[in-house]
């Protein structure tokens, strides 16, 4: 269970994002050419960072299952918090990365493959699908209640730190919907009937990609989504404001 370097490595570009955000030129976040240090700081901060939380949500599922039973998360190298382990590098960090810069959709991209017949109950099982939308959660809260109560915090580096708290709610919102092939469905699946088990299955390759496209192509759907998802993070205390502002200064080419 020790982190890998590759962990450290992204810690330390988030990091360091946090830090040239902080260090820019304040005041120019208020007209209209912004310090490249705070844009650049804020792209890498969330660009960084997502990669970060995408290792924690998937490092969550591991960690659960090797508690409820199944060990062999640990022989396939899931609680090093090695992104590679996680993904596929085109089709689960590359791709979601780019969804992530052009549209602002956390798209989930990582998996670990859990043996369920290892696992000591249904409820577990439950608990394992689970595990990685509430690290979103309770990373999300972290970085809101870190904006919050932390002191002279520089105002770039508070935009880019609520983006990316926001992003977290969304990744949140969206893992937890009971759509097969996403957490949600798979926290509930282990009390369905195994005809309704059988219809998921055949539906889990194609359901999440017929859920991204009303997203973006739904108006309706896209606003109840994001609403929802700004309700929660306004509950939780995160700043509507600040977070669309760093969405702005991350996406600097519109």
């Amino acid at each position: 269970m020790r982190p890998s370097p590759v962990f450290f490595g992204i810690l330390a570009a988030t990091i360091a994002g946090g830090v040239l955000a902080a260090v820019g030129d304040q005041s120019t976040l208020f007209t209209v050419n912004h310090d490249p240090l705070i844009v650049g700081g804020v792209f890498l901060l969330v660009l960084a960072g997502w990669a970060l939380s995408l290792t924690l949500h998937e490092f969550g599922h591991a960690f659960v299952a090797f508690k409820g039973g199944d060990h062999e998360v640990a022989i396939k190298g899931y609680l090093s918090m090695d992104v590679r382990k996680y993904t596929d590098p085109v089709f689960s960090l590359v791709i979601p990365l780019l969804l992530l810069a052009v549209g602002g959709i956390p798209l989930p991209g990582g998996a670990v493959w859990i043996n369920n017949w290892a696992l000591r109950s249904r409820a577990v099982s439950s608990w394992v699908s689970l595990a990685g939308p509430l690290t979103n959660l309770g990373f999300g809260i972290v970085l809101t209640v870190g904006v919050a109560y932390i002191p002279g915090i520089p105002v770039g580096l508070v935009c880019g730190l609520s983006y990316l708290a926001l992003l977290q709610i969304l990744a949140f919102v969206l893992n937890i919907l009971p759509v097969p092939g996403l957490d949600g469905y798979g926290a509930i699946e282990p009390y369905l009937s195994p005809q309704a088990r059988e219809l998921g299955a055949k539906a889990r390759p194609w359901a999440p990609l017929v859920l991204f496209a009303l997203l973006i192509a739904v108006p309706f759907v896209s606003n109840a989504f994001f609403g929802l998802a700004r309700l929660v993070f306004d509950a939780i205390g995160g700043d509507s404001t600040f977070a669309g502002f760093g969405g702005s200064l991350f996406r600097f080419w519109n």
